[in-house]
């Protein structure tokens, strides 16, 4: 019998945080002698995946504006492509409301009737501050009126036009720095994965996207969520959705996803703790005013079915609504597998006028599946593998498709309401202003039978008669709650220009955490099977096992536990612009993270507070506008009760937060309008990981110490109008460099990440009908488990596609992931916990624009 538990809310602590910010807005007072910089924007249309007619530019928020003494020559280098120009402008009156603007070059003639005594006319002044006459009683065309309509929401200040974005590029992001911000201006390595990469692709989750991406692996996640290793360093709770931290176990969609961005190396002063290794944002598509209509059906191998909706634009010329929808069912590469999602995400934009701007979303994600952990390794001695005699992946006559677990039992459960609210303000005087609120409501239950147990831990013995099944089932409901103010502020001081930004974040997080164990009809927590017929079908009783009245072979309790946990973090940085080639960045960010939990199997209580400052320094040398020459340091902390802070004991109430330490140097050159290329080498230090004490149980030495060192380049984005090429590649060597446990010792390869990781995707647009896309993976082999004892060999992949646009409303394609059928093992938790790639497989899908 399952549980639900409910989070108990406490929406009275939640709206004293939200009103913490307000205090900030006494800032308005700022010097109205400040300079304010501004610059106009140019970009193509968002969706737009042809070649625009001049190349798309991006204000750089990051670089000063030109005064009359700095104005130098413009460069006349044949590979410089510039950065568009700012102008100065000074403080601004307070606005004027709002009234109807037409883009017409004159007002259509209007008949007055006859007869009628001489009206009083009344002007109208446009968005743009025009004038024109109109008289009262005679209807404005509706042509003037949807004129007026897309005079207030300009292309150019669209989601995809802020940001250059166009198929597989863009050239700015605001995740790095919290304010729109040219990558080439960003002393930080990270990829964007685009809305058009994604939907050329028909990827449907992060596994398919991060595949493409240097630097990054898949963990399995026990076959119930999201997990990705990021530079050596494995996380189930760096994920983050518009910036706000998105940290339940959960699979996510990409129906919604305007792009995701993955940032390498600590990033605390954007996001706060833990993000040693990295971290994912996903930008959620916004009500940004642009008329869209499109919908797309797919279907494909495994039964699959999956249909969605964007359907957007401005109403008015204040107010914009957007809805994205959808709905997917199917089977799976694996035997038994069911998948079933949905999700619906209204969002809403309102001009209070021209310098205030409010934004709202809603959305509810349905997420249900079979649980995988896939199937077990091949012992090599009776005792089991070493790292001498390594094992590898077992699968019963090679068939990659038999499934471990039950398929009555394995279930991953995910219900997600999450609400959203900004608001942006621009104080006219060089300062501007954005706050956003988050609260999710997360309910998440997993079930899980799968190898594991027994004298070999799930593994196959040496002679293929047996291993051991174990299984448990998980409830970790959490409530989220943030409210994040940020404050950009520009200002020269003698010669230097100083692009400050400081601000604030308050959340609290509540939530629980209930495990129950599997006991079999042997009255024991495992049960050994014939690894020939690997599917369970008989019962399985899950109990709480407390303390005291263990089932026979169980030897610790399960988790019961209430948690509570309190965050309040201010950050500083000053981005200083010495000369129009160099810059300076400093940056510092205060965390305090004041966890409770309460153990309901015996009901004690623990408090962890751990307070940490988070520095961060940079250099940037721009050679030329387009091209910059970077090193950083950055630090950042996890606190230690780990990723999912679930509970506290009296061993971990006392450790140490754990360390990142990023060291690194990188080169970032827009080679061409839309092709940008980057590359970094960086060495990564990770401290106080916790040692097991073998002489007190429960508690730790704070021993452990990780090294990784690496390169990584990328080359992205058009080579010629009609080629899109995506070229990666990450060596990654993550070593043990002190011991983590009594088998995790110095020298080991960190689990799962390879030596050498290699991708490239290519589109070719033959006509205006015709394109194609192939795209290769590789990756070296890597170990199951940071002991070494289970290796996992290298692969390679092949994906391609087929694109027919048939007219301007309709397009075609078809997909075909491993294009080969090639058989590899893709990803793994632990050592008899290991996931096979999935076969090929085929979807087709059309989109229609209405």
């Amino acid at each position: 019998m399952t549980r639900k538990i409910r989070v108990v809310r406490r929406n009275g602590a939640m709206r004293s945080m939200a009103l913490l910010s307000v205090s900030y807005l006494a800032l308005a007072a700022a010097s109205p002698s400040t300079l304010y910089a501004q610059s106009a924007q140019q970009a193509p249309e968002a969706g737009k995946t042809e070649a625009p007619a001049s190349p798309p530019s991006v204000q750089p928020e990051a670089s000063p504006p030109p005064s009359p003494e700095r104005q130098q020559a413009p460069d006349t280098k044949s590979n410089d492509v510039p950065l568009p120009p700012v102008t100065i402008y000074p403080p601004r009156e307070t606005p004027q409301p709002p009234v109807i603007q037409s883009r017409e070059a004159a007002p259509a003639r209007v008949p007055i009737a006859p007869a009628r005594a001489k009206a009083k006319r009344t002007t109208h002044a446009t968005a743009a501050g025009t004038v024109r006459a109109t008289t009262p009683g005679i209807p404005v065309s509706a042509n003037t009126v949807a004129n007026a309509i897309a005079a207030a929401w300009p292309a150019s200040q669209s989601q995809g036009g802020k940001t250059g974005q166009s198929g597989v590029y863009q050239n700015s992001t605001s995740a790095a720095t919290k304010i729109n911000t040219p990558i080439v201006n960003i002393p930080q390595s990270l990829s964007v994965v685009t809305k058009e990469f994604i939907a050329d692709n028909a990827f449907q989750n992060i596994t398919d996207v991060t595949r493409y991406v240097p630097g990054v692996d898949v963990h399995q996640g026990e076959g119930n969520r999201d997990e990705l290793i990021i530079r050596g360093v494995d996380s189930s709770a760096n994920f983050f959705v518009n910036g706000f931290r998105d940290d339940v176990q959960i699979f996510r969609d990409f129906y919604n996803a305007q792009s995701v961005e993955i940032l390498k190396g600590p990033s605390a002063i954007t996001f706060g703790r833990s993000s040693g290794g990295g971290l994912l944002n996903r930008t959620l598509k916004e009500a940004d005013g642009q008329r869209i209509y499109e919908t797309t059906v797919q279907t494909g191998s495994w039964a699959d079915q999956r249909y969605t909706l964007d359907a957007g634009q401005a109403v008015t010329e204040n107010f914009a609504a957007r809805l994205n929808m959808m709905y997917e069912k199917s089977d799976g590469f694996r035997q038994y597998f069911f998948l079933e999602r949905y999700g619906i995400n209204p969002t809403f934009t309102y001009k209070l006028d021209p310098m205030t701007t409010l934004k709202f979303s809603y959305e509810y994600f349905h997420d249900n599946r079979t649980a995988d952990r896939g199937n077990p390794s091949q012992a090599t001695l009776p005792t089991g593998s070493t790292k001498q005699n390594p094992g590898f992946p077992f699968s019963p006559n090679g068939d990659l498709q038999a499934f471990y677990g039950s398929p009555t039992l394995n279930l991953a459960l995910a219900n997600v309401h999450t609400w959203q609210g900004f608001i942006d303000h621009d104080f006219g005087n060089g300062l501007t202003m954005k706050n956003g609120t988050y609260y999710a409501e997360y309910d998440k239950f997993y079930q899980n039978v799968y190898p594991g147990g027994g004298p070999l831990s799930g593994a196959v013995n040496p002679t293929d008669t047996s291993f051991n099944r174990a299984a448990y089932n998980h409830t970790t409901n959490r409530n989220n709650f943030f409210n994040d103010t940020d404050f950009f502020y520009k200002l020269y001081t003698g010669p230097l220009y100083h692009s400050i930004a400081f601000g604030t974040e308050f959340g609290r997080q509540v939530g629980i955490d209930v495990r129950n164990s599997g006991i079999f009809p042997n009255g024991l927590n495992t049960e050994a099977d014939n690894p020939f017929s690997p599917g369970y079908f008989g019962p399985i009783s899950f109990i709480h096992e407390s303390a005291g009245s263990f089932t026979r072979g169980v030897t610790s309790p399960d988790s019961n536990s209430h948690y509570n946990l309190n965050i309040q973090s201010g950050y500083a940085r000053d981005t200083i612009d010495i000369t129009p080639w160099l810059q300076v960045i400093g940056a510092g960010r205060y965390d305090r993270f004041d966890e409770g939990a309460t153990n309901l199997n015996d009901g004690s209580s623990q408090s962890l507070d751990n307070s940490f400052l988070s520095p961060q320094a940079a250099v940037i040398v721009k050679p030329q506008a387009n091209m910059s020459i970077w090193t950083a340091y950055m630090v950042s902390y996890l606190p230690a009760s780990g990723d999912q802070f679930s509970a506290i004991t009296p061993g971990t109430a006392i450790l140490k937060p754990q360390k990142f330490v990023n060291e690194e140097v990188g080169f970032k050159w827009n080679i061409g309008p839309r092709l940008l290329y980057t590359m970094s080498v960086y060495n990564l230090d990770r401290y106080n990981v916790p040692l097991p004490d073998p002489n007190n149980a429960g508690f730790f030495i704070l021993s452990g110490k990780n090294r990784i060192q690496g390169f990584e380049s990328e080359l992205k984005g058009y080579v010629t109008d009609q080629w899109q090429s995506w070229l990666g590649y990450a060596y990654t060597d993550a070593r043990v460099t002190s011991a983590t446990s009594p088998t995790i010792l110095p020298g080991n390869r960190i689990q799962l990440v390879p030596l050498n990781q290699f991708s490239w995707w290519n589109k070719y647009q033959f006509n205006p009908v015709w394109a194609a896309s192939l795209g290769v993976i590789y990756f070296s082999d890597s170990y199951a488990s940071s002991d070494d004892t289970v290796v996992l060999p290298s692969f390679w992949r092949f994906d391609a596609g087929l694109f027919a646009t048939i007219d301007e409303h309709w397009k075609a394609q078809i997909n075909v992931e491993n294009l080969f059928n090639k058989g590899y093992w893709a990803t793994a938790d632990g050592n008899n916990n290991i996931s096979p790639g999935q076969g090929r497989t085929i979807r087709g899908k059309i989109t229609a624009n209405f």
